[in-house]
């Protein structure tokens, strides 16, 4: 009997460990103006786009919330869609026109360092600042 109890406890704990669910809220900061949107997307750890929405810009920073996340390794990329055109916007060598930023602020002298830098955790309700860059 108490084998028999351990073991539905036991099963308990997992099923209640699957279904955690977390709230992951960005700030972004630095943005030049209140013109457009930031656009931001939710990647896995394949680099692929788990979800995505528009934010409006106030007073140059932005929050977003992301709900109902489960607890996994995930990376943030933004840009501040100043023009409203959907894409980053760049000049004729490719530097970008627009602000944009990634999860764990991985910048360098020569553009933002290789995906697996921006990837981190989340175990528990997460808030993360991130710095647009121009």
């Amino acid at each position: 009997m108490i084998k028999e109890a351990f073991t539905v406890l036991i099963l308990l704990v997992i099923q209640i460990n699957l279904a955690a669910q977390y709230n992951l809220e960005l700030e972004i900061i630095n943005i030049r103006n209140d013109t457009g949107v930031i656009l931001v997307q939710l990647l896995d750890t394949n680099d692929q786009v788990i979800l995505g929405q528009a934010t409006e810009i106030k007073n140059g920073n932005c929050i977003i919330i992301f709900e109902n996340i489960l607890p996994a390794k995930y990376a943030i990329r933004y840009f501040h869609d100043e023009n409203e055109n959907d894409k980053l916007d760049t000049n004729l060598l490719g530097i970008p026109k627009e602000g944009y930023g990634m999860s764990n602020n991985p910048y360098s002298v020569f553009g933002p360092k290789k995906f697996k830098n921006w990837l981190f955790e989340v175990v528990q309700d997460t808030n993360m600042i991130i710095k647009t860059k121009y």
